[in-house]
């Protein structure tokens, strides 16, 4: 961060003074935005380091224009991985049809964006670095509203008070718990769990998915390049959540072979190589439905707001957006102003783009055999057509252009 001074005898309005809590792409992004609109930004990131890696992620529609916005879209379109080739195999490992993402996803050709996440986080956080503080390593303890702002306590015994604070802190958000209460009130389990790891590239993929299905269950190998190692990903059905799961990595693993036990295909290597995996994520699917984003001097964006699930493929977008428009919705208008207009202009987008996810289960993971015949054939069906010209609900808001700030 650059500070300049001022001559003596100036006097100026001090800036307001802000907090984000979470540095990944909706923390990143409203960074940027709030910075750009005059306020004085701290990103707290529970993390040591800016988290790289992880799986490929999407950037469709609107979301497009707020990233050429930022004038990021130009290092984007060079990071872009171009999936070439989306194959379907049955329970025996046959190929049961081969296909354009695109025709699957409603993606855009030389449009829209797939990334891996990290280069996104990277291109914001580089966007933003020079401008903003960032505290790694530290989180969130206590949070206190009062008239005069909201006084933060970090974990490591830290105090400082904000004008606001902002909770981009994903799905299972500790900012939103803070305001709002436990997770479970806005939690919609959307009867699936999963498991992803990297493991090696021993099977000659590039640029392509592999996905094999039986009723309940889906395993895939993601190959993003010519790469040594391929994304792996273990999908099942489960009526319920597994609570006791969540917090113990071993029990996650042993919840995932057996219920892919005696499954054919490349599976049994990839539950082998889930045992050694260092980077498991396990979780639901889901998302969050709250039926408001703010309360005092603190809102939500993001996955902490309106996680719409991985099966929409529009979570980065809906954080890229949110992004841009709460902190637009600021320029110019105290908190509570701009907290309505927030909510007012950026729900209907996120509302059509979570509705979305009665696509995304019903193709991917059939649990029943007819479902799974009746989905093979739509693909089938599907790979014979010419891509679609994207999905409106994915270009629904047009960004508005807000006023500088006076």
């Amino acid at each position: 961060m650059t500070r300049t001074d001022l001559p003596r005898g100036t006097r100026t309005t001090p800036k307001p003074e802000v907090l984000i809590s979470g540095a990944g792409v909706a923390g990143s992004a409203l960074a940027f935005w709030l910075n750009r609109y005059g306020y004085v930004v701290t990103v707290v990131e529970k993390a040591d380091t800016l988290r790289c890696g992880g799986y490929p992620i999407d950037v469709r529609g609107t979301a497009l224009e707020v990233v050429r916005k930022m004038g990021i879209l130009p290092r984007l379109r060079q990071a872009h991985i171009d999936l070439r080739r989306l194959t379907f195999l049955d329970g025996d490992g046959e190929e049961v049809v081969s296909l354009h993402p695109h025709n699957l996803t409603g993606g855009v050709a030389g449009q829209d964006l797939e990334v891996r996440r990290g280069d996104l986080t990277d291109a914001l956080y580089t966007a933003v670095r020079d401008d903003v503080e960032f505290l790694f390593d530290e989180f969130i303890d206590t949070l206190d509203q009062s008239d005069h702002g909201v006084d933060v306590t970090f974990r490591g015994g830290d105090r400082r008070t904000y004008d606001m604070v902002f909770g981009a802190d994903g799905l299972h958000s500790r900012t939103r718990e803070f305001l709002f209460g436990p997770e479970e009130r806005f939690h919609r389990y959307l009867g699936y769990c999963f498991a992803g790891f990297t493991m090696r590239n021993t099977f000659g993929l590039s640029h392509e998915t592999v996905m094999w299905n039986t009723p309940g269950r889906a395993a895939a190998l993601y190959a993003v390049g010519d790469n040594d190692d391929v994304h792996a990903f273990l999908n099942f059905a489960r009526p319920e959540p597994p609570f006791g799961a969540f917090r113990n990595p071993e029990a996650q693993r042993d919840l995932v072979a057996s219920v892919f036990a005696g499954a054919g295909w490349e599976v049994p290597g990839m539950l082998g190589a889930m045992r050694d995996a260092d980077d498991l994520f396990f979780d639901v699917v889901s998302q969050i439905r709250m039926p408001r984003w703010s309360s005092g001097r603190v809102a939500l964006v993001g996955d902490a707001a309106y996680a719409p699930s991985f099966l929409t493929g529009q979570g980065t977008s809906l954080a890229l957006v949110g992004a841009y428009m709460l902190a637009g919705s600021l320029a110019n208008r105290d908190h509570a102003a701009g907290f309505a207009a927030y909510e007012h202009h950026t729900r209907e987008f996120v509302t059509v783009n979570q509705d979305q996810v009665g696509m995304g289960d019903a193709i991917l993971f059939p649990t029943t055999a007819r479902a799974l015949e009746q989905r093979n054939d739509m693909l089938r069906r599907l790979g014979a057509m010419p891509a679609a010209e994207g999905r409106p609900a994915h270009s629904a808001l047009t960004l508005p252009e807000f006023m500088p700030v006076t």
